[in-house]
């Protein structure tokens, strides 16, 4: 953790920058290290066994960015290993009793997470000052993005989400960063009429996390368990294909997991409850198919990237930026993708993925899914960033939204 109170402020794996050696911002290039404050998600921590894919993201992106060389020092719910003291989830502060009282108050939850991530944003402008030379916003929370010009840093922010209101708001009422990204040109596309200029950064996963696996088990489906992921979707066509479906993931509507999926589960379907780490790369890796049954549309498609990776082949609802991930160019060479919500069509693709070489879909995945290419890519990006900011003195007017770096056409 960082020692506030000291003359040094220490970063993770024991790396120190003191105060007195700090020079003048020049122009970087990626193999210099940088100092980056990554802002995570406040919900979960990130964690394994990760909640979701974007804990997954900054988990996977920060380890990457240390391991080569960066200084990170990282902002996320209470939980996550290595977190700053300013969480940004779980945080000590509390209304006093007379503020309760109050009717007008907003739900507790709320106040709570709007003070984590205002405590934060504040620290970043003075305790960290100095010590940071870029942010990484992966908040869904609107401060980071209103706040972003209070900083002396600019802040790079990746949208992972299709547009919130907090988000639009935050942008609408002037708010901004140095440069957005996004994780698909299908989620560039929708931020469009909000952020003009977004570089599509596709998301990847670390190739020795998901390592080639055997695929002689049955189907598989893994994700949180929520009704706009729709497993129960991927039970009835497991069904239809007359294949047993293992099912792996937390339950996060414990309503629609009664309701829902708990009355298809039997002999030809099991539930094997939250998996991380070793336990689910291997569950996927002996997976013979993945199938993949979103109901809305996925910003990205996280899940095909880890099942490629390992190998096995996927069968997916057409959502969102799920093509762009399974079918980079037109490929089937790491599975199909078919209408959305068209259960039949799902169960008929699983023998035509069966056939295809694991050898070949592994290929395919390291060729457009491996995570060294995110890193790679936020390098350039941060360093695009530093370099146009040192160059003007007004550089928080430069960096603003009309004037981006890469533009993803929408």
């Amino acid at each position: 953790m960082l020692d506030t109170h000291a003359s040094s402020h220490r970063f993770p794996g024991g790396l120190t920058r003191h105060p007195a050696r700090r020079t003048a911002q020049a122009r970087r290039g990626p193999s210099e290290p940088l100092r980056i404050a990554v802002l995570g998600p406040s919900r979960h921590p990130v964690a394994e066994p990760y909640a979701g894919g974007l804990e997954s993201f900054v988990g996977t992106l920060v380890d990457g960015l240390r391991a080569r060389g960066h200084q990170v020092i990282l902002f996320a719910g209470a939980g996550s290993p290595g977190v700053q003291p300013e969480v940004l989830g779980g945080g000590s502060w509390a209304a006093d009793d007379l503020a309760r009282t109050d009717s007008s108050m907003p739900a507790a939850e709320f106040m709570t997470e709007h003070h984590d991530h205002l405590r934060v944003m504040t620290a970043l402008r003075t305790t960290y000052a100095g010590h940071v030379d870029v942010v990484h916003n992966n908040s869904l929370h609107y401060l980071p993005l209103a706040l972003a010009d209070t900083l002396p840093v600019p802040v790079v922010t990746s949208l992972h989400t299709p547009p919130t209101p907090w988000l639009t708001s935050a942008l609408a009422a002037g708010g901004g960063s140095a440069a957005f990204t996004c994780v698909s040109g299908f989620t560039a596309a929708q931020w469009s009429p909000h952020v003009p200029s977004v570089q599509v950064v596709p998301n990847g996963v670390v190739p020795r996390r998901w390592r080639l696996g055997p695929g002689r088990g049955g189907l598989l489906w893994f994700g949180r368990i929520v009704p706009e992921k729709a497993p129960h979707l991927a039970l009835r066509a497991a069904a239809l294909a007359g294949r047993h479906l293992d099912l792996v993931g937390p339950v996060a509507d414990p309503a629609y997991f009664a309701a829902e999926v708990e009355p298809l589960l039997g002999p030809d379907a099991t539930y094997r409850g939250h998996l991380g780490g070793h336990d689910l790369s291997r569950a996927v890796g002996n997976a013979s198919a993945v199938l993949v049954t979103p109901v809305w549309d996925e910003p990205f498609g996280l899940v095909c990237a880890e099942a490629a990776m390992s190998g096995t082949p996927v069968v997916a609802f057409d959502r969102g930026g799920i093509r762009e991930v399974l079918s980079p160019g037109g490929t089937t060479a790491m599975g199909r993708v078919v209408p959305a919500d068209d259960v039949a069509a799902l169960a008929a693709a699983v023998d035509d993925v069966l056939v295809l070489d694991r050898r070949e879909v592994r290929r395919h995945a390291l060729e457009h899914l491996s995570f060294d290419g995110v890193v790679d890519a936020y390098e350039r990006l941060y360093a695009r960033v530093l370099g146009r900011w040192s160059d003007t003195t007004e550089g928080r007017v430069e960096g603003r939204v009309e004037d981006q770096v890469e533009v993803a056409a929408s």
